[in-house]
């Protein structure tokens, strides 16, 4: 019998690929819409791509990945320099960006989850916390770069999105679905809500000024 099982430490790394590819498109492209030049869109997109990792790592005492493996810094400057070029035959299509962005929270949100389930075991108060810092730092940065609220305090539902899918992946594993199985099924759950949350414009309660 093939045995098809992928060792955990790969499929981390892959989803890590996946979502710092993802974010820096969204950083590269916030930096072209505030007309920035070929350097200001390379940094936001390495900010973007690696911050929320980075400040994970941090927390969690580890030394960050993205310092010690340059293939991270060269996928964000990659990045950069691709959509610098391309970013005009996509202009009219903004919903593209707007989805790396959903699938960037999708797959560090469970990414950072997975993360501090390696350290700590299967508690969930470290995971969630580990899960929204990978999904939605790496965003606050992107949007306090570029003097803007950041959209998770003030528009639609993003951070919950992340929660709902950390919290899936949790309770998959809590029943012993294994990690790579809950860990598809949670991203594809936390980025459908982010996506379902733009489509129809789905917001959480705010204060109504009289």
């Amino acid at each position: 019998m093939v045995d098809f099982s992928f060792p955990i430490d790969g499929f981390i790394s892959i989803l890590d690929y996946l979502g710092t590819i993802a974010f820096a498109v969204t950083g590269a492209s916030k930096a072209i819409a505030h007309k920035a030049d070929i350097f200001g869109i390379i940094v936001l997109a390495t900010v973007v791509g690696v911050g929320g990792g980075v400040t994970r790592d941090v927390i969690f005492g580890r030394f960050p990945t993205a310092f010690s493996d340059p293939i991270y810094v060269s996928i964000t400057v990659s990045v950069g320099v691709v959509i610098f070029f391309l970013y005009t035959k996509f202009k009219k299509q903004m919903s593209i960006w707007l989805v790396f962005d959903a699938v960037g929270l999708g797959v560090f949100s469970i990414l950072g989850a997975s993360i501090a389930y390696q350290i700590v075991g299967l508690e969930f108060l470290p995971m969630l916390f580990g899960g929204m810092i990978t999904g939605i730092g790496g965003g606050i940065l992107r949007d306090v770069f570029v003097q803007e609220i950041p959209i998770v305090f003030v528009k639609e539902v993003y951070a919950v999105a992340s929660i709902i899918g950390i919290v899936v992946f949790y309770g998959l594993l809590s029943f012993g679905i294994d990690v790579q199985i809950a860990s598809v099924i949670g991203i594809i759950v936390g980025t459908g809500i982010r996506l379902l949350a733009m489509k129809y414009n789905w917001n959480l309660p705010k204060v109504q000024e009289s």
